[in-house]
């Protein structure tokens, strides 16, 4: 016996902003599960920027996605059928479903949940993939100590609004950059950074050396463009740039963004340390610590999260071309089912 399930399976690679057309809304059928996998249905959907890089054909950390399979994404979902003695059927778990309704899984690959520690969702973001994506790349690379500045762009987003909240606890100065009145009004009044800058602002350079008035110390990157070369002149001697994504360029078909000219005379002048990440190579050993603190300070009141939860499964192309354009306001979910 099979469940039928609707997908998006990627149709064509996108060129430039993704379209609608280059998802194709599909029905499959899912087989009953083998010994040792799962049949799960999905709950709650992440879409995450690093996808725009798993669709196009451009060699990355990982392979594409091939055409015609759903893109990646990592589903909070409900055991309904199991064939491994570790998992039950209505255990809620995560696993990386891909964009569809259900999904086989190895049991062994999904991690169980549980409701009764934290609402299930914050697995997606501030306990999940993001959340360490923030927790790694600031305190292994960017390694702020009090007194010094660190500054954040698109820190409304679950990565770099984690990011300024632990600068906040490690004694440390934290400024974000966001777009709007509105976000940065929410990382001031309710996130508590020391400043927060508007990126759309005309003026925005001339607003971030304001905020910034003995330098930056770390800048957690999560944009590069116009936002990098802003940062770039404020940087201290013995900056640390932690670099997380470049979303701003994510959909460019030419480039449109040029590094400083003096980029590597101020690296060795300064001695700056620029390192890019992937998150996974910090998993193993720094996931259950991270779990543990960040968990404890949500419980104390020290980090807060926000969720922007899209409902239906059809929106997710829209939902996804929103995300890359930062239309979303904290951490992006699509509620499947309930």
């Amino acid at each position: 016996m099979t469940t039928t399930a609707q997908r998006f399976a990627l149709a064509s690679r996108p060129v430039g902003e993704p379209s609608r057309d280059n998802f194709r809304l599909e029905k499959i059928e899912v087989p009953e599960p083998a010994p040792g996998q799962v049949l799960l249905r999905a709950r709650y959907l992440s879409l995450d920027p690093y996808v725009r890089g798993r669709i196009s054909g451009v060699r990355s950390y990982a392979e594409p996605t091939p055409i015609g399979s759903a893109p990646p994404g990592d589903a909070v979902s409900v055991v309904i059928k199991s064939q491994d003695p570790s998992l039950s059927v209505g255990d809620v778990v995560l696993a990386d479903t891909g964009w569809q309704t259900y999904a086989l899984a190895e049991a062994r690959a999904v991690r169980k949940l549980d409701p009764a520690i934290a609402p299930v969702t914050t697995a997606l973001g501030v306990l999940g993939m993001p959340g360490l994506t923030a927790y790694s790349g600031l305190l292994t690379i960017g390694r702020p100590v009090p007194g010094e500045t660190v500054v954040v762009a698109a820190a409304t987003g679950p990565v770099g609004s984690l990011v300024g909240q632990l600068a906040k606890i490690k004694g440390a100065r934290a400024v974000g950059i966001a777009g709007g009145p509105e976000k940065t009004e929410y990382l001031r009044s309710t996130l508590g950074f020391d400043a927060a800058v508007d990126h759309r602002a005309a003026d925005f350079a001339d607003q971030l050396a304001a905020a910034t008035p003995g330098g930056i110390d770390v800048y957690f990157e999560n944009v590069g463009g116009a936002v990098f070369n802003a940062v770039f002149p404020l940087l201290n001697t013995y900056a640390r740039v932690p670099v997380c994504g470049l979303v701003s360029g994510y959909n460019d078909t030419e480039p449109r963004w040029s590094l400083p000219s003096d980029l590597m005379r101020q690296v060795l002048s300064k001695s700056l340390t620029i390192r890019g990440f992937i998150v996974f190579e910090f998993w193993v050993q720094q996931f259950d610590r991270f779990q543990a603190e960040v968990g404890e300070w949500i419980r104390e009141g020290k980090v807060r999260y926000r969720e922007d939860v899209v409902d239906g499964f059809e929106t997710i192309p829209d939902a996804f071309r929103g995300l890359l354009r930062g239309e979303n306001f904290g951490k992006l979910i699509v509620r499947v089912s309930d």
